[in-house]
């Protein structure tokens, strides 16, 4: 019987199983022969199609109210069993397991429920095609439990189906996948076998029947926040006239509240919403960027049900929306149809100028409506308009998009908007931009085309025009990238990837990797000739050891940067090594180190940009000596210096420290420090010196992702000085700190479920 052909019959019960009726590694005598099982994983890495290395045994029910799910996981050597207490959402290094339902049965998206052998919880929404396959921003809540056994381990699961969106029928068929995850040998085992011959997963699940009479029933949800701090910050918004302000007691709250209606959508309402940020970005280095960097999206209201809002082109960057003070949004599935509706204003534009301006207190609103169709087999056809509207301008972007199943492992995708922009200053701006992207995804050859043609008038307020991530292989490795979207562009961008798969006792693959872009302007200039070649090979013990050459061909015009009187092509390369293991389960290390060339856009005032040598390494080291306690240790390094002399231009370090101390699946502790510094010769770039110190402390008490407390106090010092001059203040650079902002703050949520 082949994967696909799987079906399980899950049994209703009357009285829910616990996790206590499994820790003999198999049901309890009140239980044998009652529940529906599942067994027998397959290898999908990285031997796809051998057995599992390791005994899977998986049993399910269901009543009234939840879905239930019980791994029973056997190991030869449960001391090696890696398992730690960690902040919800934080998984990646441990064993762990995966339920994936596909409630809808379409192929296309699926909920994904994922714990550790203690029970820590990870959920996610996969959705099929997609290039980020995995949206782990989704939360929901369900319950879990696990233990660590003499033999192994045990994970008990219930999933309340107010927490799911299925159809409104009498009897539900839901699509099925299973996932256990042994980082210690790779391996990634599935039921049904889910080939890595074959494009998707969805489509290769089992068929699960037997829900009958089930629904969410009234579903309601209603989260009050409640928000207090004291703050002391710096503030620039008027250049001219820099000071501090401070508030003893600054009080905020508000609600955010949940419909579901018709099993399947959802609406959002949020007045004054929780839309504040608790969890810190991680590190990247800014300087000398031609483009903007791509921060992701972490607060609550703009992560959940994001993914009916996916298109090729990435029209929606939530984080244009800055400080909303309502939001609505309805997402859902009926039928063939996905819609998703977004609507939320923006107090940002209004506040980042001084008091006396004319858009002082004007507020941005934005709209975006997306709504998809379901055709043939996992292919679909789409439309997506979006609007930003901000003191009598505005920017509209529309168009249709479709994904198309090609065959077993190919995928094509595609793409095709217009922009309209009409700035503040009456100028206006439009154009056309269009994407094909093909793709192959097979066990040892992967391919990845990716065709933009974007017009000069082309432009996005509410999207971002990233960087796009080609199709990765198989597993780890470092992250490719092609180069920056912009408009005015066409570019045919080219991947592909192989792999030898010897799997040896400790080689499991090996093989090349190869990226060639090429950028043209529509006047026939070649912008851009991107070159990435390396050569990756993958150990067991989650070890990846990657060689890599980059050559770039680059053309800077002087609407590109100031000081240049005419088109110049600078050529400037780096070739580097990446490393990185986790063969030992208390360390994990990820390290990257290159030199070569690169343009310094950034020089002083009257001089072209020039090439300069460049340095960089990337390096992160996590630490697990205890059960409770991680520390995750990040180094940046991005040093210019001039080819001629020698001499430095800049030199950008970055080292952060982050201390994560679990006291149970509830409570944690977390401590941050960071420093930042700029080394500037002057003569050399227009850059300044600059050195930022910052401490950040947080408590957390989480029960869901929406009932929680937060205590926290952050501090920063910059190498300021604030000076009084006749009329006003001056801030300037020198080598003492000031400490230009700290915060005390105390974060209450409460989940009300009806």
């Amino acid at each position: 019987m082949g994967a696909g052909e799987r079906v399980l019959e899950i049994p209703r019960v009357e009285t829910p199983p616990k996790l206590e009726d499994f820790l003999e590694m198999k049901p309890s005598p009140a239980w044998e022969g009652r529940l529906a099982k599942a067994d027998e994983f397959i290898q999908r890495l990285p031997s796809d199609g051998q057995p599992s290395s390791q005994r899977t045994d998986v049993y399910f029910a269901y009543d009234d109210k939840n879905f239930y799910c019980i791994y029973v996981a056997f190991d030869s050597e449960p001391k090696k069993v890696r398992a730690h207490m960690v902040p919800r959402d934080n998984l990646y290094g441990d064993e762990r397991v995966d339920l994936f339902l596909d409630t809808f049965h379409d192929h296309r998206r699926a909920f994904v429920f994922t714990t550790n052998p203690f029970g820590i919880q990870m959920d996610g929404l996969w959705n099929e095609g997609q290039v980020s396959q995995y949206d782990r921003s989704w939360d929901t809540a369900w319950e879990s439990r696990g233990k660590l056994t003499p033999q192994g381990f045990v994970v008990w699961m219930a999933i309340p189906f107010k927490s799911l969106r299925f159809p409104s029928t009498p009897e539900q068929n839901w699509g099925l996948v299973l996932v256990r995850w042994i980082p210690r040998t790779n391996e990634s085992a599935t039921w049904p076998w889910v080939s890595t011959r074959i494009e998707g997963r969805l489509n290769q699940g089992a068929t699960i029947k037997g829900l009958k009479d089930i629904s969410p029933g009234r579903n309601m949800q209603v989260i009050p926040y409640g928000f207090l701090r004291s703050f002391r910050a710096l503030d620039t918004r008027d250049p001219s006239l820099p000071r501090f302000e401070s508030k003893s007691i600054e009080p905020d709250g508000g609600m955010d509240g949940k419909v579901v209606f018709k099993h399947s959508f959802a609406l959002d309402v949020a007045v004054n919403p929780d839309f504040s940020q608790v969890e810190s970005d991680e590190p990247q280095i800014t300087v000398n960027q031609r483009f903007e960097q791509f921060f992701p999206e972490k607060r609550p209201f703009f992560l959940e049900n994001m993914n009916y809002f996916d298109n090729p082109l990435d029209l929606l960057f939530t984080r244009r929306i800055a400080d909303p003070q309502f939001g609505v949004r309805l997402t859902g599935k009926r039928g063939p149809y996905a819609v998703g509706a977004l609507f939320a204003d923006d107090q940002s534009p209004g506040k980042a100028v001084p008091p006396g301006d004319p858009l002082s207190g004007d507020r941005a609103y934005f709209g975006v409506v997306r709504v998809t169709r379901d055709i043939l087999r996992q292919s679909c056809v789409g439309l997506m308009v979006t609007n930003r509207e901000f003191a009598g301008g505005f920017n509209r972007v529309g168009g249709v998009d479709g994904r198309f199943k090609l065959s077993p492992n190919w995928l094509a995708t595609w793409q095709a908007v217009t922009s309209s922009t009409h700035f503040l200053d009456g100028s206006q701006l439009g154009g056309p931009a269009y994407q094909l992207r093909v793709r192959r995804d097979g066990r040892q050859f992967r391919y990845d085309m990716q065709f933009d043609d974007r017009s000069p008038g082309y432009y996005t307020e509410t999207g971002f025009q990233a960087e796009a991530i080609v199709q990765s292989p198989l597993a780890g490795g470092r992250q490719i990238l092609r180069p920056q979207l912009r408009p005015d562009i066409r570019t045919p961008s080219q991947f592909a990837s192989y792999r030898l798969r010897p799997e040896g006792k400790y080689l499991i693959s090996w093989g090349p990797n190869v990226l060639v872009t090429p950028v043209w302007d529509h006047q026939g200039n070649r912008l851009d000739f991107y070159t990435d070649y390396s050569m990756t090979w993958e150990f067991t013990g989650a070890t990846f050891f990657e060689l890599y050459y980059i050559g770039d061909q680059e053309m800077l015009r002087p609407q590109d940067v100031a000081g240049l009187a005419e088109n110049r092509v600078y050529s400037h390369h780096r070739q580097g090594v990446y490393f990185e293991t986790s063969y030992d389960p208390r360390i994990t290390f990820k390290g990257e180190y290159a030199q070569g060339s690169l343009i310094n856009v950034v020089p002083p005032g009257g001089r072209e940009p020039f090439l300069a040598h460049l340095t960089r390494a990337r390096v992160t080291l996590t630490l697990l000596p205890l059960v409770p306690l991680r520390i995750d240790n990040s180094y940046l390094l991005e040093r210019l210096s001039d080819r001629a002399s020698g001499g430095n231009i800049f030199n950008n370090r970055i080292i952060r420290s982050k201390w994560i101390w679990q006291f149970n699946r509830e409570a944690s502790i977390r401590a941050i420090f960071q420093y930042n510094t700029i080394l500037a010769n002057r003569a050399l770039t227009s850059l300044q010196t600059t050195k930022n110190c910052n401490a950040d402390f947080l408590f957390t008490y989480l029960v869901n992702p929406w009932t929680a407390l937060y205590v926290g106090y952050n501090s920063n010092q910059e190498n300021l000085e604030l000076l009084p001059t006749a009329t006003s203040s001056e801030l300037i650079r020198t080598n003492r700190f000031l400490n230009d902002g700290r915060q005390f703050f105390v974060k209450v949520s409460y989940l009300l479920r009806f």
